[in-house]
């Protein structure tokens, strides 16, 4: 059995097992339906672990269970310990041919510019791969990969975390959206109850847009956030409030005359879109092989050298 110390405690990885899935589902119920136990055990285990660790790691109620503070500062160990031996286990099997799941994750904005015909190309390359790519804000993919959620993430960069490493991939310029009736830059100081139309809070544009209008003397609005892009340029194209994306994003919407784009200066246009990884994960064929397609589409780097035990 494997097993670590927390202030001189040993836990074993079925007790991090338990408590995480306990913690995600917010009953023992469920939790031991996943773990392919009774109730019973799970509650005799959690139990057991907060007697031996001398704090209540849930509190329980008629509802349900809801982890507490304690509780929640051991989650990362579950998950972190999980991913180590999930990483055994891939390293043992991965010969340097890619295979298995690849997990990763992205910005929306990515995702619809960058990356579909990259990910095609890449599934029929390598048919013994099954891509999963999850959508989400830089704060969030963040934390996903940093958590061990995902093998890793395209965001908006730049990015300085101690557990990640980062690799530029892509540039993008990043342009001001109006409706039409805003014919430059300047008139939008003009706008009437001006609002502008966001991603959810996490999103580096949405920030970038409120560094813009303070550095054009106006008070950053109170947003309407939006979960997609299409729905974000349909409520700009309507009046409805501005919003700042890629220029590539939005050529379309652009070209059809439904919204306005435009130009800023260098310090608010240019981005990058980083990929982060953690340090001390497991760097798999499938994902080495992913980097590379994506590096020589866009004209990168040369392909990466991985060395296998």
């Amino acid at each position: 059995m494997v097993s670590f110390e927390i202030a001189g405690d040993a836990v074993d990885v079925i007790d991090l097992k338990v408590v995480e899935a306990v913690a995600r589902h917010g009953s023992m119920n469920k939790a031991a339906v996943e773990l392919n136990t009774v109730q019973s055990n799970v509650s005799s285990r959690i139990r057991s672990l907060e007697d031996e660790l001398g704090v209540s790691l849930f509190q329980r109620s008629a509802k349900g269970v809801q982890i507490t503070p304690a509780g929640r500062r051991v989650l990362p160990y579950a998950a972190r310990l999980s991913k180590l031996l999930s990483d055994a286990s891939a390293a043992a099997r991965d010969d340097g041919t890619p295979a298995g799941v690849l997990e990763i994750g992205t910005l929306e904005t990515t995702l619809a510019l960058r990356l579909p015909l990259l990910i095609a190309r890449f599934a029929k390359a390598w048919p013994d791969v099954r891509p999963m790519v999850r959508t989400g804000t830089t704060s969030s993919l963040i934390q996903d990969v940093v958590d061990c959620k995902l093998e890793g993430a395209f965001v908006a960069g730049p990015v300085s975390h101690p557990e990640l490493q980062t690799e530029t991939v892509f540039h993008e310029e990043l342009v001001l959206v109006t409706s039409r009736a805003v014919r430059s830059l300047d008139a939008v100081r003009a706008i009437a109850h001006l609002k502008t139309v966001v991603f959810r809070v996490g999103c580096s544009y949405r920030q970038r847009l409120d560094a813009l209008l303070a550095s054009m003397g106006l008070l950053v609005p109170e947003p309407l956030e939006f979960g997609s892009i299409d729905a974000i340029i349909a409520c700009v194209s309507a009046g409805v409030g501005i919003t700042l994306l890629p220029r590539g994003v939005v050529a379309d919407a652009w070209q059809e005359g439904r919204v306005a784009v435009h130009e800023l200066p260098t310090a608010f246009s240019q981005v990058e879109t980083v990929f982060v990884r953690r340090i001390d994960s497991h760097f798999s064929s499938a994902l080495a092989t992913f980097l590379d397609s994506v590096h020589q589409e866009n004209g990168g780097r040369p392909q990466i050298v991985r060395q296998l035990a």
